[in-house]
């Protein structure tokens, strides 16, 4: 389960609550919406971390390879030989 700060966890309910509401017609206690929220941090959360591990990942590699065409363009050739 992701841990969040106080203030955000209660950022997160006040936004979920306001959600719920305006899109769902759906209101949820205080109480309700913190079983809600923890049901997202167990069960779904994980899949977005995951996600933003791969897209660290691949935008770390991108950048690798092009640290490793600079090096590439350093290279200096020896004297021709005769």
């Amino acid at each position: 389960m992701i841990d969040l700060s106080e203030s955000d966890r209660e950022e997160a309910i006040s936004k979920l609550q306001q959600y719920l509401l305006e899109e769902l017609d759906v209101e949820l206690g205080s109480f309700q919406l913190q079983f809600l929220l923890d049901f997202f941090s167990e069960n779904i959360a994980w899949r977005y971390y995951n996600q933003g591990l791969a897209d660290a990942l691949q935008a770390t590699e991108k950048k690798l390879d092009e640290v490793a065409e600079l090096v590439y363009e350093l290279e200096q050739q020896g004297p021709a030989e005769s």
